[in-house]
């Protein structure tokens, strides 16, 4: 699914690998992960399948660059990709496979684990800032449709977080109960 993020963004208009790197740190991270390492990986494997090209660039005073260009195979292939109505089948999420078996810790320590991940926003400013990174990948390729499909995903990155932070609060509700009920248990038995 990468490859098929990287020929997304180099459909947009050519871009140096630093430049895939910025649009997906800005846009795509906030749910799909990806290191550099890993983009440039793809890239050389994209290339290899004729999905796109390189044109070495030489630069005066600066490092030369490679500009990557979406060929009529990568398009063609971007666009099979996004035809295909076959979603992966199940759903894996190994922070629900660790939450199903956490019985097995203290309650305190669980209680922070998920205070820490309630914590960890993605989305600080409910994604305002995303949005106007957005706006400007939107003016730049100057195509409101699919700026339409981008302000669509930040929505659901930021409901998303929204449910995450709700759910751990209930969780820690949860646990706190369950907490106060083995507490007066205990007192009952002295």
């Amino acid at each position: 699914m990468l490859k098929h993020g990287i020929l997304g963004l180099i459909s947009n208009g050519d871009k140096t690998g630093y430049e895939i790197r910025t649009v997906f740190r800005d846009s795509l991270n906030h749910f799909w992960t990806a290191q550099t390492s890993q983009i440039y990986r793809e890239l050389q494997t994209m290339e290899k399948a004729g999905w796109i090209s390189q044109t070495h660039v030489a630069q005066t005073g600066r490092p030369d660059k490679n500009v990557f260009s979406i060929t009529p195979a990568g398009h063609a292939e971007l666009l099979r990709w996004l035809r295909d109505d076959n979603l992966p089948a199940g759903y894996k999420n190994p922070f629900l496979m660790k939450t199903f078996f956490m019985g097995e810790l203290p309650a305190e320590e669980n209680i922070a684990f998920f205070k820490a991940f309630k914590d960890a926003s993605v989305f600080p400013d409910e994604g305002k800032q995303v949005s106007a990174s957005a706006e400007m990948y939107r003016q730049a390729v100057n195509d409101p449709e699919k700026a339409v499909y981008w302000k669509l995903t930040i929505a659901f990155g930021c409901m998303y977080e929204k449910m995450q932070r709700e759910w751990c609060e209930y969780c820690i509700e949860e646990i706190e109960k369950l907490r106060q009920m083995q507490n007066a248990d205990n007192t009952q038995e002295k």
